[in-house]
């Protein structure tokens, strides 16, 4: 399963760095390798009934470990071609329900989208047959190894065709997302599309074993219901989130520098602030920037420091104790627009940036305030 940026703060424990990529392993993943382990180890005794306790457990903590070697494959099949692709892959991190791909930029056509997405159930298929055939032609001893293969390459199976089910977050939401971005050519559409699959594939993972138990007559246990709940929820709260993504980015577009700007009026360092806000007012500016003596602007008024000068000691502060000196990339050309803009402002984060026109004159300074304003509606 492949995830556009995450941006999650908590990484766990780094493993290493294959292909560039650095791998980190959540510790939630211990509480899966625990339940694997307690749930495994009677089966393999069942199986291996010349097994000990200790060993039969043994083994089936190896299987616990392997199976997330073959999620570790799965992500970095998505996080190899989409770094082939040029887009740059923050890391992969293995956790409770599997494995996430933390890739920094979308795929900029269906096509590519759809190959980063289809890179991970292929390689869990390929695996499933690679197990599948050693388990059929080389190793028939019926000892440990057998055991352990066929006990992967069902997993493997069983990965790979579930992460092709047609609902967001898993790829094969991706892949349906990709489809429906090459039909209507709105990557928008695709997202809202595959989301929604999602929705209908979460209530229909928790329907199942409630409508086979009504229908077969049989009395529903509680346990039957836990994974399909949980698993449900995961996609569920995926799909509502790329539902909340893709209202977002549709605002994108109406992120306009210029039309967001407010205007700015040129003030030196040594001013007094109650008489820099009074050329403000004047002007009709929301803004204020100290430039040099030679016209160069050198600073942007923090507008949270104004504010929270009480009025009454405005005369005797000076606008430059309360200004941010400005670095070359929280200078902006004012012509920016949409995604680009969005991108700037990721690469610096601040709340007022400068904007210039081709020339280098001064157009205004634009609020990141005002900015989140066009996605929140206020």
């Amino acid at each position: 399963m492949s995830e556009q940026n995450p941006r999650q703060e908590f990484s766990g424990i780094r493993m290493g760095k294959p292909f560039g990529i650095p791998v980190y392993v959540s510790w939630t993943w211990f509480i899966v390798a625990a339940f694997i382990t307690l749930m495994f180890g009677p089966r393999v005794r069942q199986m291996l009934p010349e097994l000990d306790s200790t060993v039969a457990y043994a083994v089936a903590f190896v299987f616990a470990v392997l199976l997330y070697v073959s999620v570790l494959l799965h992500e970095l099949a998505h996080s190899v071609l989409a770094k082939w692709y040029g887009l740059p892959v923050r890391r992969i991190t293995l956790y409770l329900l599997g494995g996430v791909s933390e890739i920094e930029k979308e795929p900029p056509t269906p096509g590519k989208e759809f190959m980063v997405a289809a890179a991970g159930p292929a390689l869990s298929l390929g695996l499933a047959g690679i197990g599948l055939a050693a388990d059929s032609y080389l190793i028939n001893d019926g000892g440990i190894p057998e055991v352990l293969i066929w006990q992967l390459w069902v997993a493997n199976l069983i990965v790979g065709v579930f992460n092709l089910l047609p609902g967001l977050p898993l790829d094969g939401g991706r892949m349906l997302r990709a489809g429906v971005w090459k039909l209507t050519k709105n990557p928008g559409s695709g997202t809202i599309v595959a989301a929604w699959g999602g929705r209908v594939l979460a209530v229909f993972l928790v329907a199942l074993p409630i409508t086979t138990a009504f229908s077969s007559g049989q009395e529903l246990e509680i346990a039957d219901l836990i994974w399909p709940l949980v698993l449900a929820s995961f996609i569920w709260i995926g799909a509502s989130q790329s539902l909340r993504v893709a209202k977002i980015r549709a605002r994108i577009p109406q992120v306009n520098a210029r039309a967001l700007a407010r205007r700015a009026i040129p003030v030196t360092a040594e001013t007094p602030l109650s008489e820099a806000l009074r050329q403000a007012t004047e002007s009709h500016a929301g803004a204020l920037v100290v430039v040099g003596h030679d016209g160069k602007p050198l600073a942007i008024v923090s507008e949270a420091a104004v504010q929270a000068t009480p009025e009454h000691r405005r005369p005797w502060v000076n606008v430059g104790s309360m200004a941010k000196s400005l670095e070359s990339n929280m200078v902006l050309e004012a012509d920016l627009v949409g995604e680009p803009l969005i991108e700037a402002m990721r690469e610096a984060p601040g709340s007022e940036y400068l904007l210039v026109e081709n020339g280098g004159e001064i157009y205004g300074v634009l609020a990141t305030v005002d900015v989140n304003r066009v996605f929140t509606g206020v």
